[in-house]
């Protein structure tokens, strides 16, 4: 019986560079706001390419990939359901530069 050596598992590929786009969700009475759905799109393209939900600290974070672009990034609040009731309004989409791989901050505010 012949026992093949085999080479150990490589490591992993090396990751690809990637920007960032951060941001919180604030209400009317600037508190971060819990559960909203965020969207994140292209500025060309009509459909959004990622969805993701604020945190409990109304933090909310995509990678994106590194380059120069344009995104649109904008609340969706159908089926939200705020804890005190009262009825929010999404406020207009965020524009974002994306030059290379670097980080972007940003706020969306909610009406």
């Amino acid at each position: 019986m012949t026992w093949a050596l085999t080479a150990p598992p490589q490591s992993k590929k090396p990751e690809k560079p990637y920007a960032l786009i951060y941001g919180t969700v604030y209400g009317p009475n600037d508190r971060t706001v819990y559960g909203v759905k965020v969207y994140i799109r292209q500025s060309d393209q009509k459909k959004p390419r990622w969805e993701l939900y604020s945190d409990h600290a109304g933090e909310f974070a995509q990678r994106v990939p590194a380059g120069h672009a344009t995104y649109l990034v904008s609340a969706d609040l159908k089926g939200y359901k705020p804890l005190n009731g009262k009825k929010l309004e999404a406020g207009p989409p965020v524009t974002v530069e994306i030059q290379n791989d670097e980080r972007a901050d940003i706020s969306l505010h909610l009406k």
